[in-house]
């Protein structure tokens, strides 16, 4: 299956928020763009995630878009155990969530649902504000990251 569907390319954010003990926050490849009216989002962060349940309880988040030269962020943001925010220059947003200088983007939202699938969690965000700037996206290709020409 890994084999098959790593030959989708995908964007590559890092979705944070707050936590009890200041901001957190994960790397998610599989995140998209669900409905424009109502304006919503989709993620889905792995049951096992330790970051996701502070997200789901202060019901807001941030899926900051990263940029092409941004993959050392993603993997330092993949880790467990560590502060992921050490040493990254970030500012709180317009709902206090954090936004990561440089992205390429940031989308902020609330949760609205939280569905059950598989090994992994169907969150569904509704859009209350975004931006972006021009650039190019970090993109996620047959489990390893990549970069887009022209």
């Amino acid at each position: 299956m890994r084999q098959v569907l790593g030959r989708f390319a995908s964007g590559v954010v890092v979705v944070s928020g707050s936590g009890p003990d200041g901001p957190v926050g994960f790397t998610c490849q599989s995140f998209f763009s669900l409905s424009l009216e109502p304006p919503l989002v989709a993620l889905a962060p792995s049951r096992s995630s330790a970051t996701w349940p502070h997200l789901h309880r202060s019901t807001l988040f941030t899926a900051n878009v990263l940029r092409d030269g941004q993959a050392d962020l993603a993997r330092s943001f993949s880790r467990t155990g560590v502060d992921k925010f050490a040493g990254v220059a970030w500012v709180p947003g317009p709902t206090g969530t954090p936004h990561l200088r440089g992205a390429l983007a940031w989308v902020d939202c609330r949760v609205e649902q939280v569905h059950a699938g598989g090994d992994h969690h169907l969150v569904v965000g509704r859009v209350l504000q975004l931006a972006g700037e021009d650039g190019r996206p970090l993109v996620f290709y047959r489990g390893r990251f990549a970069s887009l020409e022209g």
